[in-house]
């Protein structure tokens, strides 16, 4: 191991660093902006329904006018205004076909929006497992980070990611030691090579 320090004072140093109240916070945001959307989708299909009933009422009273109309009237008289008529409930007719196919529509997507807000309430603040792992290996590169940082050790990585360079900071002696960290050496040569240069017997 590269630090002899007691592993109960690392624990609690990074128990410190561990915050979840933004997680808790985003969550919260999620589930109001879902709930506002729930509450707009429900206005929306009440308002289509009640667009829906109004047109139905108005082909009632444009059945019941152009009935009336043939009744009393020559029929070859008023062609022209029964195909207008006819016209018109075509148009009513598609556009309550129209409301009524929105309105499905709105309801599967609140279905969706309903399903979505199970699983992240299953999943908790935390994510899926993979998130979870993914965000544990970075706690743990960055409490590492952190650790090297208080030695006065800054870690510097190269384009593909990998740790390379190393620069020591050396306080007794008041100089900076650059050290090239090549893979074919053991982490082991390395820890005594650090440990060594910054008691100031490299």
């Amino acid at each position: 191991m590269l630090l002899d320090e007691d592993p109960a004072t690392l624990i609690h140093h990074t128990i410190g660093n561990f915050n979840i109240q933004p997680d808790r916070l985003a969550l919260g945001r999620i589930t109001e902006s879902l709930s506002a959307l729930q509450q707009a989708r429900d206005l929306r299909v009440r308002e289509a329904e009640s667009a829906l009933r109004k047109l139905s009422r108005n082909l009632s009273t444009l059945e019941s006018h152009h009935n009336e109309t043939v009744t009393n009237h020559d029929n070859s008289q008023h062609a022209t205004q029964i195909v207008e008529l006819d016209t018109q409930k075509f148009r009513i007719a598609k556009a309550a076909s129209d409301l009524e196919i929105e309105a499905e529509r709105l309801e599967q997507e609140l279905q969706g929006l309903k399903e979505r807000l199970q699983d992240l309430e299953i999943q908790g603040v935390e994510g899926d497992e993979s998130a979870r792992a993914v965000r544990e290996m970075e706690d743990a590169t960055i409490l590492k980070l952190k650790v090297y940082r208080s030695l006065g050790i800054d870690v510097e990585a190269d384009k593909a990611g990998n740790f390379s360079k190393a620069v020591i900071r050396n306080t007794q002696k008041g100089d900076v030691h650059v050290v090239n960290i090549d893979p074919k050496f053991s982490n082991f040569f390395y820890a005594n090579y650090l440990w060594n240069t910054m008691q100031g017997g490299a």
